[in-house]
C-alpha cells in the first residue's frame, strides 16, 4: 500500500489547550519574542525540539516499574550497559543525565590549551562546552550542504579535502574530530559510511581521538540502508555497529533516538580517559553506576534502544517528515532539502528575504508561526549562531538562517501535520507583511536559550 501507517496504536492521550491569536500575541510579547520563555501548555503543535519529547512505549512504562534505584551496581544500569555496549561495540560506558553532560565530561579531560575541535556541524551545547573552556570548534561541512535547496543523499558529509588541510595545518592542537549523526544543524542531514569512514582515518593520521555524536544514530544507518551502495541489504543494526567500530569514543542524548524522556551516555574505548571521565562524573554527575540519572530512566533507555532500531518505526519515522515537506514545498515554501531525519528546516532567509539578517529573520518567522497557529519551532541562525566581533562590533553571520521543526517522536498523527503545513503556507502567502526585531538581552553563551527582543522601530 502507498500510505504507511503508525506502527503503533495510541493507549494514552493528552489534551491541547486552543488559543487564539490575541490571547496568542500577549503570550509572546511577555515572553520577550522568545519562543524558549513560553509555557507549554500555550503551545498547540510543539515542534521546538525532538529532545526528549518522545512518547514512551507500554514496554518502557512497564520497564520504568523494574527501575533499581540502588545507589550503587544497580540491575537497572546493568540491562543498560549491556544493551549499549550491545549496539555500540564500545567496552566503556558512562551514563549521564543528558548528552551536553557527556560532552562537557570528554572535553574537560582532553582540554589543553589551544585545544581545537574539528565537526562537520557542531550544535550548540557541543560548541558552547568547547568554547566554555576557550577552545576552538571548526565546522566543515561540505559545500552543497551550505545550498538549502540543493540535492544531495548524504549532505550530513564533512568536507575532506578542508579536514586533510585543517589537520595538515594545526598539527597535535587538533584534539578530535567530531561526526554529528545525523547532522542537526546542517539540517538533520545524514553522514554516509564511506565519508565517517574517511574522516576517520584522516583524524588517527594526526593523532585527533576519532568521536562520534549518536544523538540520531538510527536515523543516520537507516539513512545509509536506503542511499549508500553496499548498505542496501544489511540490517540498521549491522550498519549502526559498522559506524560505531569506526570511532574511539561516542556520546549520545539519549533523549533523541534513546526515546526516552532523559539520559545519555559516554563511551570510550581507552581506560585512561575513562579513569579521568569517571572521577569528573563523580564530581558533577554522580556514581559511575548511575550518573545522574534514576534506574527507572535506565530502564526506558534500554528498551528505547532496542524498539528505536525496528525498521518499521524507521520507514514511518522518516516518511512523516518527507509527507510534511511535500505538502510545504507544493505551496513554494523555501526550506533544505531533501528533509532530514528528524525535522523541517525552512529556509528564514529566502522565506523573508525583505528582512535583513541583522534583524533575525528566523526569529520573526518562528514568532509568526506561534501567532498563527500556535506551532513553537526554534531559530537556527543568527541568534543561535552569530558571533559578535569585538572589535568592530559587527554580528559575523553564520552561513544559513533556518527555522527548525523538530517532529516528536511517535507523539503527533498526520492531522497534526497537515494542519501545521497550512499555518507555514498562510504565512508564506503574506510573509511581506512580516517586521524584524531587535535583540534588548543577550548572554554571554547560549543566548538563544534566554534572549530578549522587541519590534524593530523599523
Amino acid at each position: 500500500m502507498k500510505t504507511i501507517i503508525e506502527p503503533f496504536k495510541i493507549k494514552s492521550v493528552e489534551p491541547i489547550r486552543m488559543t487564539t491569536r490575541e490571547e496568542r500575541e500577549g503570550i509572546l510579547a511577555e515572553a520577550g519574542y522568545n519562543l524558549f520563555l513560553v509555557r507549554a501548555e500555550d503551545v498547540l503543535i510543539d515542534f521546538l525540539t525532538d529532545s526528549g519529547t518522545s512518547s514512551m512505549s507500554s514496554e518502557q512504562w512497564a520497564a520504568v516499574m523494574r527501575g533499581d534505584e540502588s545507589y550503587a551496581g544497580a540491575r537497572s544500569f546493568y540491562r543498560f550497559d549491556e544493551r549499549v555496549r550491545s549496539i555500540t561495540g564500545f567496552p566503556i560506558v558512562i551514563p549521564t543525565h543528558q548528552g551536553r553532560a557527556a560532552e562537557k565530561i570528554l572535553f574537560h579531560v582532553l582540554h589543553r590549551d589551544g585545544a581545537i575541535y574539528i565537526g562537520n556541524t557542531h550544535f550548540d551545547t557541543t560548541r558552547a562546552n568547547i568554547e566554555q573552556l576557550n577552545d576552538e570548534a571548526i565546522d566543515l561541512p561540505i559545500p552543497e550542504a551550505l545550498v538549502p535547496a540543493r540535492m544531495h543523499p548524504f549532505k550530513g558529509n564533512i568536507d575532506l579535502e578542508k579536514l586533510a588541510a585543517t589537520l595538515a595545518r594545526h598539527g597535535d592542537r587538533v584534539r578530535a574530530v567530531i561526526m554529528t549523526v545525523t547532522n542537526n544543524s546542517g539540517g538533520g542531514q545524514p553522514v554516509s559510511m564511506e565519508n565517517l569512514r574517511e574522516a576517520f582515518r584522516l583524524a588517527r593520521s594526526h593523532g585527533a581521538l576519532c568521536v562520534i555524536d549518536a544523538c540520531r544514530f538510527a536515523e543516520n544507518a537507516y539513512f545509509i540502508q536506503q542511499r549508500e551502495p553496499g548498505y542496501e541489504r544489511k540490517s540498521v543494526l549491522e550498519i549502526a555497529r559498522e559506524m560505531f567500530s569506526l570511532a574511539d569514543a561516542s556520546t549520545m542524548s539519549a533523549k533523541k533516538d534513546g526515546l526516552a524522556n532523559i539520559g545519555g551516555f559516554l563511551t570510550l574505548r581507552d581506560e585512561d580517559l575513562a579513569a579521568q571521565a569517571r572521577n569528573l562524573l563523580i564530581l558533577t554527575e554522580g556514581f559511575p553506576t548511575y550518573g545522574g540519572m534514576a534506574g527507572r530512566d535506565m530502564e526506558a533507555i534500554a528498551q528505547g534502544l532496542q524498539e528505536v532500531l525496528a525498521e518499521d518505526y524507521l520507514r514511518y519515522r522518516i516518511r512523516s517528515v518527507e509527507y510534511f515537506s511535500e505538502k510545504l514545498q507544493s505551496g513554494g515554501v523555501p526550506m533544505i532539502l531533501p528533509p532530514g531525519g528528524h525535522a523541517i528546516y525552512l529556509d528564514a532567509a529566502a522565506f523573508l528575504e525583505h528582512i535583513p539578517r541583522e534583524q533575525f529573520p528566523g526569529q520573526v518567522l518562528a514568532n509568526e508561526l506561534f501567532l498563527a497557529g500556535g506551532i513553537r519551532g526554534v531559530e537556527i541562525g543568527t541568534v543561535m549562531f552569530g558571533k559578535r566581533d569585538p572589535e568592530s562590533g559587527r554580528t559575523r553571520h553564520p552561513a544559513m538562517e533556518l527555522v527548525r521543526l523538530a517532529i516528536p517522536r511517535r507523539v503527533y498523527t498526520q492531522s497534526h501535520v497537515d494542519f501545521a503545513a497550512e499555518v507555514i503556507l498562510e504565512v508564506h502567502q503574506r510573509r511581506t507583511e512580516l517586521r524584524g526585531l531587535r535583540m534588548t538581552y543577550e548572554a554571554p553563551f547560549l543566548r538563544h536559550f534566554t534572549a530578549r527582543f522587541e519590534p524593530h522601530p523599523a
